[in-house]
């Protein structure tokens, strides 16, 4: 099957492309705890196609592809209708990944990187991600973020990432640590967990993955952190997705139970 890509359309009057919403799923093969994730059965089809799947009903993006440094994934992609991007398998981080796998594609001015092991991800959320990105030319990121109780016991798991906004819907700080401390309580004031999903500007990308690892981004080991040290404006949606990921055999099951309970 042969893929085309639509070009951008450029205003004899306005001398920038016309916007075009890429959405990236990055595959590795290796993982500490879950080696050849991507291409884990679940329901009868590889992990990585659900997640596909799940991309294809987005309203919003023009187009989708897989990023990966695997041809067992490269092969299984395309043998399901996928597209792939070829990345190295030397990249230290995933925006490094992220950033080759664009260049595949030069005409999109916006990036969606959308985990490739979330298979129940909504639709509606990279769709919202796009818009918000769409709608102000001033920001140079977005994500999202479940609201959660401050009784939470994840609040307490370095594991679970916390992010803190102004009013305005602007991250202010992501950290591993509990995000406010509850000195006083204050009503309606929820917890903000953060969910790995990022909406970039080309240009915005393109110059982080120049930048060297921050001192707050090396202290909690969060990427995002490299962009708020430099200055980016991240702009974080509050959305009441709270797809589960899969990291383990064991959590592959039970999204296999889930998919079966909802006939999918």
């Amino acid at each position: 099957m042969v893929h085309t890509i639509r070009q951008p359309i450029v205003s004899v009057n306005d001398f920038s492309p016309a916007p075009f919403i890429l959405g990236i799923l990055p595959a590795r093969w290796a993982s500490t705890r879950f080696p050849g994730k991507p291409l884990h059965l679940i329901a009868g089809k590889p992990l990585i196609q659900h997640v596909w799947n799940r991309c294809r009903a987005c309203a919003k993006l023009d187009d989708l592809l897989v990023a990966t440094d695997d041809e067992r994934i490269r092969d299984a992609v395309l043998a399901f209708g996928g597209k792939v991007a070829m990345t190295s398998p030397d990249h230290p981080t995933g925006t490094d990944r992220l950033a080759e796998a664009a260049r595949a594609v030069p005409h999109a001015t916006h990036l969606i990187n959308i985990q490739g092991d979330e298979p129940l991800i909504d639709p509606a959320l990279i769709d919202e991600l796009a818009a918000a990105m769409l709608a102000d030319p001033t920001l140079d990121m977005a994500t999202a973020a479940n609201p959660i109780e401050p009784t939470d016991p994840a609040v307490l798991d370095p594991n679970v990432v916390k992010v803190v906004t102004a009013l305005n819907g602007r991250a202010l700080y992501f950290s591993r640590s509990p995000l406010p401390f509850f000195r006083n309580p204050v009503a309606g004031l929820m917890v903000l967990r953060h969910k790995g999903i990022y909406a970039y500007t080309r240009r915005f990308l393109e110059q982080f993955v120049t930048w060297p690892p921050s001192p707050l981004e090396r202290a909690e080991s969060l990427e995002q952190l490299r962009a708020l040290e430099n200055g980016a404006a991240i702009h974080v949606i509050t959305t009441a997705d709270t797809s589960p990921g899969v990291d383990t055999p064991d959590q592959a099951r039970q999204i296999e139970a889930l998919l079966a309970a909802a006939n999918y």
